[in-house]
């Protein structure tokens, strides 16, 4: 599974790169926005910096709603870095702009997924990735991670080669569940890779290790 961090957070990316688990970023307007990061010039000069410290894929979204817009967006987003995949809607101009893209090498993540009829038609549209939302299918009294599992079960009947990126995600349970059904990505916060770390054995244990040393040996 690789693991990707949801944020526009200089802070928090470089800090989950030297863990040395990270493999890329994603990121969309609203985490821009938490930044402080406006303005055009401002916003790509901010993804090559995240493309700098990565060095692996790095979603950068679209604000286009219609299919030239998010044609011409999409052109310019790809062309900051070869690390750049290009997030796009799952909405009908969106969905067509996917095989655009597709056939022309560029790389494409398909957001805002909440259905496994959305997540095939986007695969069958040549998307890279699809990041199907679980926290905020969760918010609804619906699992996130059931659909996770359906996409996957779909995308395995048929050899789609997009993969199935696990969004949304709030805990390390969900990390957990999502690495049992096979999805090939998780991004979330910081905190909740941190959060896999930990285990009140392993504290009490090193603390015991260490009590033990230190009385044989001051």
């Amino acid at each position: 599974m690789k693991f990707f961090i949801d944020t526009a957070n200089l802070n928090e990316i470089r800090e989950a790169q030297a863990l040395g688990v990270l493999d890329g970023v994603t990121t969309n307007p609203s985490l821009m926005a938490k930044e402080g990061i406006a303005g055009k010039n401002n916003i790509l000069a901010h993804y090559k910096t995240i493309c700098e410290i990565v060095g692996g894929d790095v979603s950068a979204e679209v604000i286009s709603t219609d299919y030239e817009g998010i044609i011409k967006e999409g052109e310019e987003l790809a062309e900051i870095d070869e690390h750049i995949v290009v997030k796009v809607p799952m909405i009908k101009d969106g969905v067509k702009a996917l095989r655009y893209f597709s056939n022309k090498g560029i790389r494409t993540n398909c957001t805002l997924i909440f259905s496994a009829g959305q997540a095939l038609l986007a695969a069958k549209a040549g998307a890279t990735y699809v990041s199907p939302f679980i926290g905020r299918l969760d918010d609804i009294s619906f699992n996130g991670v059931d659909l996770i599992e359906q996409i996957v079960a779909i995308y395995r009947n048929y050899d789609f080669d997009t993969q199935v990126l696990a969004a949304s995600i709030r805990n390390p349970i969900h990390i957990l569940q999502c690495a049992e059904i096979g999805a090939d990505v998780m991004t979330g916060p910081l905190s909740a890779i941190l959060a896999l770390l930990k285990h009140p054995l392993t504290d009490s244990g090193l603390e015991k290790f260490l009590a033990d040393y230190k009385k044989v040996n001051g």
